[in-house]
């Protein structure tokens, strides 16, 4: 499972060390690949890391739903097709490729936010942001919760 934020550095040619403690999980599932994605949250910009089996389990999921629904197809387009695997080097480090760099407005610090089955990956500065505009919502959210039964 990941949990927990942690600040990295982006070097020029776009790798990242991946926080030690996700490796770890990634080590402990027997695959340390990701799958390194764009977000779906039209409020907010970052990347979303998988696991090959949290991906592979994903795509089963899509494949499921009617193929020929636009907004089926919108989600591959976006989410699916601009997606890249990649592998942690022997320094720990993933190279980001520079579309899902650009997309992420990512540079200089980067942080990991780990959301149990999958990571995100955000510039420091769009991260602090995205916080304060959740603490706005905690009301929306606790009626949400509520409703779903939390």
């Amino acid at each position: 499972m990941f949990i927990g934020t942690y600040e990295h550095s982006l070097d020029d040619k776009g790798r990242v060390s991946l926080p030690a403690r996700f490796r770890e999980v990634l080590s402990g599932n027997g695959d340390a690949r990701l799958i390194l994605t764009t977000n779906v949250d039209p409020g907010a910009r970052c990347l979303v890391a998988y696991p090959i089996h949290e991906w592979q389990a994903f795509q089963q999921r899509i494949a499921d739903l009617p193929q020929f629904d636009e907004h089926v197809i919108r989600l591959k387009r976006l989410h699916i097709a601009g997606a890249a695997e990649c592998a942690t080097d022997r320094q720990g480090r993933i190279l980001v490729p520079p579309m899902l760099r650009d997309y992420a407005n990512l540079s200089g610090s980067v942080l990991f936010a780990g959301l149990g089955s999958n990571i995100e990956i955000w510039d420091r500065e769009m991260w602090h942001a995205e916080r304060e505009r959740a603490k706005q919502s905690l009301p929306a959210i606790n009626d949400a919760l509520a409703r779903l039964g939390l």
